[in-house]
């Protein structure tokens, strides 16, 4: 069973092709698809925590999640200040949906400041499934072999993927975690994405493109 439903949908299917097979190689599990572009980066792998903000003359939405809702990146300092910029608001994107899967809140501003076009489409989507069923989520994800390529058009291509088998599925209504879903393949998704800078300095993904059961990113 698959705690986290992935973020995808036909529209961002068709908006990330384009740029997902000059940059990244595609977003199947087949031997190809695995000759990432920019994977030889040098990124570190080590953990580290969500980014603060380094670029402080941004002002940028607060991202809570609650207590009982960790997202955990690796790789976040490569020794590039650009990348690790791109890798910052990566995270910042990816912390900003699960804030609003995650925490009762009236509106959730990070998620539109961090997102735009299809990608924010996606992420909408993804949230809504969740409150249609009135579900959520409790528990550690993980982020890892993440990878920058700056494309051409000036954009940036950032590949990762997430081990989510130390989440559990959360009843809205009631509270309860079940926590006797057991890990399964469907816990590890590889994501192709693609991020623009906006006037402000921002780094926003503009489209995703999600594979689940992913090879690549199991142990």
């Amino acid at each position: 069973m698959n705690r986290r439903p992935a973020l995808l949908s036909a529209a961002v299917m068709a908006a990330v092709a384009a740029f997902s097979l000059s940059a990244c190689g595609g977003g199947d599990d087949s031997k190809d698809s695995d000759k990432i572009a920019g994977a030889d980066n040098g990124a570190s792998t080590s953990a580290s925590p969500s980014p603060k903000g380094s670029d402080d003359r941004v002002d940028r939405p607060e991202i809570k999640l609650p207590k009982d809702v960790k997202d955990v990146f690796e790789g976040s300092r490569t020794g590039d200040p650009k990348k690790d910029a791109v890798l910052a608001d990566n995270a910042r994107r990816i912390s900003s949906v699960t804030e609003a899967v995650t925490a009762d809140a009236g509106s959730h501003p990070a998620l539109k400041f961090y997102s735009s076009g299809d990608a924010l489409l996606s992420a909408a989507n993804h949230v809504q499934g969740f409150q249609e069923k009135n579900k959520s989520f409790v528990g550690t994800t993980r982020y890892y072999d993440r990878k920058v390529t700056f494309l051409k058009d000036g954009a940036a291509a950032v590949t990762y993927c997430m081990d989510a088998t130390k989440t559990y599925p959360k009843d809205r209504k009631t509270g309860k975690v079940d926590k006797s879903v057991p890990a399964s393949a469907q816990d590890y998704s590889f994501y192709n994405t693609r991020l623009e800078k906006n006037a402000d300095g921002v780094w926003q993904t503009t489209a995703v493109l999600t594979t689940t059961a992913a090879k690549r990113c199991m142990p």
